[in-house]
């Protein structure tokens, strides 16, 4: 879990950086999150489910070829691997020490599957449309079963003997018991999936066969009748591996066989080896973690079935596709190794579900796992690689956090970690989200009590490595910093209606306890966002609201300030408020244009010489206080019915806005000026009065909403 802490005191936890404006405190990123960890690269470091880091078993690079894909493998009595290959379907011998050779290149596109029999005879098929060969003393192949379909995808031999085919696009298994045996008389099983992936026999001649996209796993006990031992809700059953105890481990996943394509390399993009420190919110707990039995929008699950059937998860990612499995030896804790396409990553997970990171090769996937007599075979693709997992730790193991995105130029304070063992830390820093040449050297910390003073230089992006000696642990580290203050930012500056004045409603009460201790009232589960303020009515009023953000995080207090718009100096009206939104009372001011200035400070969480502010100003705007003055144009025309009045209305300080009239007292009517519309300091209006009525008033309103009243009489 990452967090941001406000330390009291300080000084002692940093050295001496070139001046820059900091926040109110440090900040700590701290890297203690596995999943978090699990983005750095681990070479040479293994990592439980707890994320401490330890020296990992010895990996050792045997062959790296210009093969792009293998497809499939298998170990002989020597110790030579066997691969088969994409897109130029050659086979592959790899010796014990390394040395390569092309045993045979087939005319097909794929070497899609391998199997040795009990004499070691080696059986090769090759995809699509393509036949089961016998790979003869020479390399040459001889066809030796031809199932007339599309795919074939594993095979394997039976206790008695048999070859079992697994195909596709039929879905069918053949059990072949001599070479040119007929495939309509060699069908073992059609199944109703489009698929069978893989292939698996115990040693009481159970045979277990995966499909897709069903993602079913079968056992033949007695006879061609399957039981469904699972049914997965991914799309395919892509290996199943028999443990030494005679459990059985099926891996699932979620591509479907169609989809298959050698993968370019690891599945972490870059942007995904960044991390950043997000805004905590102390008031909301952690999102729980996924549950490995939640299987909604995963990659990839590990099954574990028992000899009686009954099964459990025991890994799962939703973003990690594995490619491989293989069980563990008897003497070894028992669990499972699993080969992903995670910067060729291979965990171990043991049948309690608890998985650690064991070794990281580096390579775009691990696509099969073989065990030595003492050690283990990954055989890896993009390009075709083998690497040597050993069973020993390896002297020193060189862990790469990911880079930490501070957002702007940062000062590096010191860093703590907890360890056993020999463990020496090392940092830089840089202006590019990759680490590459403009970065700092990576310099030594020296430790003193667990923590030690970073010397990497002010910048964006930070990265530390640990070298972990054998026997070593490294629980967490933890870093702290001091970004630079950013300015505040007034994101909107918003003026009301005339005569609109703002009232502040009471804030949430906090016990002043937590205030005074300085702790987060949203820790207590207290909302404390500024509610919105309420709208009044009062005469002469001119409101204004703003909106601001800092990007710091930094508590922010306002100055407003006032000029008539053709005066130079700026007139104080409120200082260091901490509210967004300020009521101006114009009676206090005279007639005339002004513009108002918002400045927004963060003063209240940096020293004098940090703090950083920032100002926008309204557009102008009219105080106008003076009534409009209206008065009765001559004597009015009359005609039969009624009389014509005429009034003059002239503003001195904005516009007539708007005007009314009243007969012997009864409702306000509306009414134009006599051009149409109301627009202009000088308007005339024209009131029909009947000649039976007694008196008219009319009223008129400026745009500040100044009114004026005038009455004509009706004469007698």
């Amino acid at each position: 879990m990452k967090k941001i802490l406000t330390l009291v005191i300080f000084a002692f936890l940093i050295g001496y950086q070139p001046v820059l404006a900091i926040t109110s405190g440090p900040q700590i990123w701290s890297l203690n999150d596995r999943e978090e960890i699990l983005k750095g690269n681990a070479i040479s470091v293994s990592i439980n489910q707890n994320g401490r880091m330890t020296a990992a078993p010895e990996v050792k690079a045997l062959y790296s070829g210009q093969q792009p894909f293998a497809w499939c493998s298998v170990i002989d009595k020597s110790g030579a691997v066997y691969v088969g290959t994409g897109p130029e379907g050659k086979l592959l011998r790899i010796s014990a020490d390394g040395q390569s050779e092309v045993r045979t290149d087939f005319n097909e596109i794929n070497v899609s599957a391998l199997a040795t029999d009990k004499s070691g005879n080696l059986f090769a098929a090759t995809s699509p449309d393509g036949k089961v060969y016998r790979i003869l003393a020479d390399g040459k192949p001889e066809v030796y079963f031809d199932p007339k379909e599309k795919y074939i995808w594993a095979l394997a031999f039976t206790t008695d003997g048999s070859l079992l085919v697994a195909t596709g696009e039929k879905g069918r298994i053949y059990r072949v018991n001599q070479a040119g045996a007929d495939p309509e008389k060699s069908v073992f099983y059609d199944t109703k999936s489009t698929h069978v992936i893989s292939l698996a026999v115990d040693a009481a001649g159970s045979i277990y066969a995966g499909t897709d996209p069903d993602a079913t796993v079968l056992v033949f006990r007695n006879g061609n009748k399957p039981f469904a031992l699972l049914d997965s809700p991914l799309s395919e059953i892509h290996e199943i591996a028999i443990a030494d105890d005679g459990s059985i481990y099926a891996l699932a996943i979620a591509d479907t066989v169609s989809d298959k394509q050698p993968q370019t390399g690891s599945s972490q993009q870059k942007n995904e080896k960044i991390v950043s420190q997000p805004k905590p919110n102390p008031g909301q707990p952690e999102p729980p973690k996924r549950s490995l039995y939640d299987l909604s929008n995963v990659k990839s699950v590990v099954y574990r079935i028992a000899s009686d059937g009954d099964y459990d998860i025991i890994w799962s990612s939703a973003n990690i596709t594995a490619f491989s499995i293989l069980p563990t030896k008897n003497n070894e804790s028992s669990g499972v190794l699993i080969g992903t396409s995670e910067s060729g990553r291979i965990y171990f997970a043991d049948k309690n579900g608890n998985d650690t990171l064991l070794a990281e090769t580096g390579a775009g996937q691990i696509s099969q796992l073989h065990r030595t007599a003492t050690d283990y075979l990954a055989v890896a693709s993009n390009q075709v690689s083998l690497f040597l997992v050993g069973s020993k730790p390896a002297a020193e193991g060189l862990y790469e956090s990911p880079v930490f995105d501070a957002k702007y130029p940062t000062r590096w304070g010191n860093i703590w970690w907890t360890a056993t063992g020999k463990v020496i830390l090392e940092t830089r820093s840089g202006n590019s989200d990759s680490p590459d040449e403009s970065w700092s050297q990576w310099q030594p910390v020296t430790e003193a009590n667990g923590r030690g003073e970073v010397k990497s230089q002010i910048a964006r992006f930070f990265q530390w490595r640990a070298r972990i000696s054998s026997g070593a642990e490294l629980m967490d580290v933890r870093l702290v910093y001091f970004t630079k203050n950013i300015a505040p930012e007034i994101t909107s500056l918003q003026m009301l209606d005339p005569n609109v004045g703002l009232a502040p409603n009471p804030p949430a009460q906090i016990d002043p306890n937590i205030e005074l201790s300085g702790l987060d009232p949203a820790s207590f589960g207290m909302v404390v966002a500024q509610p919105a303020p309420r709208r009044l009515f009062i005469k002469g009023a001119r409101s204004f609201q703003w909106t601001a953000e800092d990007r710091n995080g930094d508590k922010l207090v306002y100055d407003v300030l006032i000029k008539n718009a053709a005066a130079k100096d700026w007139i104080t009206l409120s200082r260091g408020q901490s509210e967004n939104f300020y009521s101006l009372d114009t009676q206090s001011f005279s007639d005339g244009r002004y513009i108002i200035k918002v400045i927004a400070r963060d003063s209240p969480s940096n020293t004098r010489q940090d703090e950083r502010f920032s100002e926008t100003e309204s557009e102008a705007f009219f105080i106008d206080n003076t009534q409009p003055a209206l008065k009765i144009m001559g004597d009015p025309a009359k005609d039969k019915n009624s009389y014509l009045v005429r009034f003059s209305a002239q503003d001195g300080g904005s516009f007539i806005a708007r005007g009314e009239y009243s007969i012997d007292g009864g409702a306000w009517q509306k009414i134009n000026p006599v051009d149409g519309i109301a627009d202009s300091p000088d308007e005339v209006f024209a009131v029909p009065v009947p000649v039976d009525a007694k008196t008219v008033t009319l009223r008129v309103f400026d745009a500040n909403s100044n009114v004026s009243t005038v009455s004509w009489t009706v004469p007698r």
